[in-house]
């Protein structure tokens, strides 16, 4: 059989020992050793033997498309690779239009940029080289390298050499750099830490219905609506005298300083502490008090019966208001759930004309027969008791001591409930007229009820209690101790299109508490153990690691106790199996100041987590994953189904993003 294509074997052997990269006279030896990283000629035959004499092709040859990933991202002029696992790229072409596939040889980089060392990337060949597939000529030829052949921290550079199954490219392609680096590193937990979990800071808040007389806020403190009646007045009596009141809102904030008839700190008989000191103008609350320092001043003006005379006499007051729920025994003190409620009134003018002036606060509730309500109480400074009603005489501006009201109410009720309130103040003078009203509204509209506490008896292992469910408070989670944990939930929260739990998105976390009305298909309530079986389902394995990790365990986010779980029936982030979510697990990163890394696991995502899935799980440190939650305060913020939290992660709150690593802080 003959053909032009083909010549004798001593042909073709005279034309394989005249290929440059192996001249004639060059030992076997010196072929099969790793090249000099400077010989750009030089070429190892991993991809099959080259047959210059078959055919008189063209060589083929690697582009200059090097890339290196996932997520084949560079961080200013390296590859960032999130994986261990990298997957190295280049383009391939050749001229004759054949298909050709390239290999893959790493160096270590010294500190220069320059090739160091060779990697041994594969057992396969004494070269310790990847050979990729085929592909067409013009297309991307890729390898992925086994987990524990390259270790992350490293700079490493890679290059390619083009083979069509003929012939190879004579030299390599240019070097390309390239690092694994994880999303966020950290140490290993601390031995102790000074973190509080559930410490909370007061927040402002706009009232919904602070009644006729006072202008309705928006969130800026402008005016989203005027009031409706601003005077509010009695009958007058039978000498024709008339008592009005009307309130003012303050003209803006300051803060209240002490005067030199009452202490700085506060008086035995505040019910608030902290909101003693708190600027005027503004409302406050946490999930256990309120404090009202929008109510402002009020004048009482009494009236002769002609219009067009002064008035015979006036007095102004400075109002505030307190409530303060219990949400356990330990702080009421009772087997009953209870709240409690404060009014402070403040004169700083009364008319000696007036002669004197009485004051009642009327609390006004929708508990009705599950609630007991005790009458007002009134006190002074010192928390001594005063009267039934607050009483006080014409003097000068240093003799007027302020008064406190107040009421208790106890909810004697099963299950849960919302205790809507209002709240109003009536005033009468000693020269005569008839007692005049102001309303100070309600605890908001149905729609917001901002001011309503919640009492129940569901919440498990602790007596009845009540809370402000309005306020939504933020667990702190302690990244000194579980610092594995909190990189992981500060990337899902970062990533997640809903960004459940992260504060600075204002995205709430939803709690599954057991009063939920979700039910399985077995038609009992859904619980966290349905949701965690789902995302934690069999697609999930425990990715290899460095043994330094220790133990691991299935770590979902969002939490399987909350309404954002990916497991969480007809929840807007529910997927039929953890598959779905971002893949990710914690592994080796050692350097001078962390010991470990959060990586993308590659195995069922080649790319990694792209940012839209709606769940992540994670193979986290089985310590701080079953550590990370255990102290949410569910009983303190009496937690019940669809309550809303935010979830903080300090030592990683200072992170820019996931473009750069982010390195773990501790927090003091």
């Amino acid at each position: 059989m003959t053909s032009h294509r083909f010549i004798s074997r001593a042909v073709l052997g005279a034309a394989l020992l005249a290929i440059v990269p192996f001249g004639a006279t060059t030992p076997a030896s010196a072929r099969t050793a790793p090249p000099d990283p400077a010989d750009a000629s030089a070429v190892i035959h991993a991809a099959g033997p080259e047959r210059t004499g078959l055919r008189a092709d063209q060589r083929p040859s690697s582009g200059k498309n090097l890339a290196a990933g996932p997520q084949f991202k560079k961080d200013d002029k390296m590859w960032r690779v999130i994986a261990p696992e990298v997957i190295l790229r280049n383009t391939v072409s050749d001229p004759d239009g054949d298909k050709a596939n390239l290999t893959f040889q790493v160096y270590t980089a010294k500190p220069d940029g320059t090739p160091d060392k060779p990697v041994k990337l594969t057992d396969d060949n004494q070269w310790g080289v990847l050979v990729s597939p085929y592909v067409a000529s013009g297309k991307t030829a890729q390898v992925q390298v086994d987990y524990g052949r390259l270790k992350p921290g490293i700079n490493y550079l890679f290059r390619t050499n083009a083979y069509d199954g003929s012939l190879y490219e004579q030299g390599w392609s240019a070097w390309e750099p390239f690092h694994i680096l994880p999303y966020l590193s950290f140490p290993a937990p601390q031995a102790s830490s000074t973190v509080d979990e559930t410490t909370q800071q007061n927040t402002t808040f706009t009232r919904t219905d602070p009644g006729p007389a006072l202008p309705t806020l928006r969130a800026d403190g402008t005016i989203a609506e005027q009031p409706t009646r601003k005077r509010s007045c009695g009958a007058p009596d039978a000498q024709g005298h008339r008592l009005c009141i009307e309130l003012n809102p303050p003209k803006q904030t300051t803060r209240l300083k002490a005067a030199p008839h009452r202490p700085a700190a506060a008086p035995k008989a505040e019910l608030v502490d902290w909101c003693y000191g708190a600027p005027t103008g503004q409302d406050y609350m946490n999930r256990q008090e309120a404090c009202l320092k929008s109510i402002g001043t009020g004048k009482l003006i009494f009236t002769d019966t002609d219009p067009d005379k002064p008035a015979i006499g006036y007095a102004n007051f400075e109002f505030e208001q307190r409530i303060k729920a219990y949400p356990t025994k330990s702080e009421s003190g009772s087997d009953f759930a209870e709240f409690d409620q404060q009014i402070r009134v403040k004169p700083t003018y009364i008319d000696p004309q007036l002669q004197g002036v009485h004051m009642d606060w009327k609390v006004a509730s929708s508990c009705n027969d599950q609630c007991i309500q005790t009458p007002t109480k009134w006190v002074d400074d010192n928390n001594n008791y005063t009267g039934s009603k607050a009483y006080w005489l014409p003097g000068t501006p240093t003799q007027y001591d302020p008064l406190w009201g107040n009421v208790q109410i106890r909810w004697v009720g099963t299950g849960k409930q919302r205790i809507d309130l209002g709240w109003s103040v009536t005033a009468s003078v000693d020269a005569g007229g008839n007692d005049a009203t102001a309303d100070f509204g309600t605890s908001g509209i149905q729609q917001v009820r901002e001011l309503a506490p919640r009492c129940d008896d569901l919440v498990g292992g602790t007596a009845p209690g009540c809370t402000l469910p309005y306020f939504k408070p933020t667990f702190t989670l302690d990244t000194n101790l579980y610092p594995a944990a909190g990189a992981y939930y500060w990337l899902m929260q970062e990533r997640m299109p809903d960004h459940a739990g992260a504060r600075r998105w204002d995205s709430l976390l939803h709690y599954l508490g057991p009063d939920t009305t979700a039910k399985g298909p077995d038609g009992k309530p859904w619980t966290s153990k349905k949701s965690r079986d789902i995302v934690c389902d069999d697609t999930w394995s425990l990715h290899p690691t460095d043994n330094a990790v220790g133990s691991m365990d299935c770590d979902e986010y969002a939490m399987a106790s909350t309404h954002e779980s990916g497991g969480f029936p007809g929840g807007v982030n529910q997927v039929s199996s953890g598959s779905a979510c971002a893949q990710l697990y914690t592994d080796r990163y050692l350097t001078d100041t962390v010991e470990f890394g959060l990586f993308a696991d590659i195995r069922t995502a080649k790319n990694g987590p792209s940012g839209k899935e709606r769940c992540g799980r994670a193979g986290i440190s089985s310590k701080q994953n079953q550590g990370a939650f255990h102290d949410l305060p569910v009983k303190n913020w009496r937690l019940l189904d669809g309550d809303g939290y935010f979830v903080t992660n300090p030592g990683y709150e200072h992170c820019k993003g996931v473009a750069q690593i982010c390195v773990w802080r501790k927090i003091s």
